[in-house]
């Protein structure tokens, strides 16, 4: 992948596939544990595993070097041998095998890129430099964490659960003024607790926003 080049921003479903990880350190384990996290079905090849590798609940694990074209049974893998070699052949078998690839410290040899991720239920804020540099994108992830909190989770669930009911009723969500909504002090409420009140607030625009 040209360095340069403008990254297409995706969330893969991941959840119930099979992934990838070359190599047993601590990147790798890191690469693991963000895909079991996401529900993916982990196989770990490594010449050496460390003991945190081996604790990872759901891993399955070969200790061996990685095998010439094996990515090609799998949808996702992430190499993280820090031997350059090793990765770039990894590398290399996926483009030839149309799997995708990420090589850890490396975004010459990558088909995708992972950005830092900020979690708050299921609102996902990403922050991507194109493999430039992962500290930016971390340290740009903290100071967001520092302002978006889990009021927010609680705010994407009231908006699921309007525009479920709306949709079971037979109207369309894209016709309410959800802006109208999350410009009132829906979020205030949420955050000095007042969650019903927080429900009534949005009810209420977006009742008016549809008479």
């Amino acid at each position: 992948m040209p360095v340069d080049s403008e990254l297409y921003p995706v969330n893969l479903v991941v959840a119930g596939r099979r992934c990838l990880v070359v190599g047993g350190g601590r990147v790798a384990t890191a690469k693991a544990r963000g895909l079991l996290a996401c529900g993916a079905l982990v196989h770990v090849v490594a010449i050496e595993l460390s003991d945190e590798m081996r604790g990872l609940d759901g891993v399955t694990y070969e200790i061996r070097p990685y095998r010439t074209g094996e990515v090609a049974s799998y949808r996702l893998v992430m190499a993280a041998t820090g031997d350059p070699r090793v990765d770039a052949a990894v590398f290399g078998d996926g483009e030839e095998a149309g799997v995708w690839v990420n090589c850890a410290d490396d975004p010459s040899h990558c088909s995708f890129t992972l950005p830092a991720v900020l979690r708050r239920g299921p609102l996902s804020i990403t922050v991507s430099t194109g493999g430039h540099s992962p500290a930016l994108a971390a340290w740009l992830r903290d100071r967001l964490g520092a302002v978006i909190g889990p009021e927010y989770a609680v705010l994407l669930e009231l908006l699921s659960d309007e525009r479920a009911a709306a949709r079971a009723a037979g109207r369309s969500s894209e016709t309410l003024d959800w802006q109208k909504a999350l410009d009132s002090d829906m979020l205030a409420l949420i955050k000095a607790g007042q969650f019903e009140q927080a429900r009534e607030r949005l009810q209420a625009c977006l009742s008016s926003s549809s008479a």
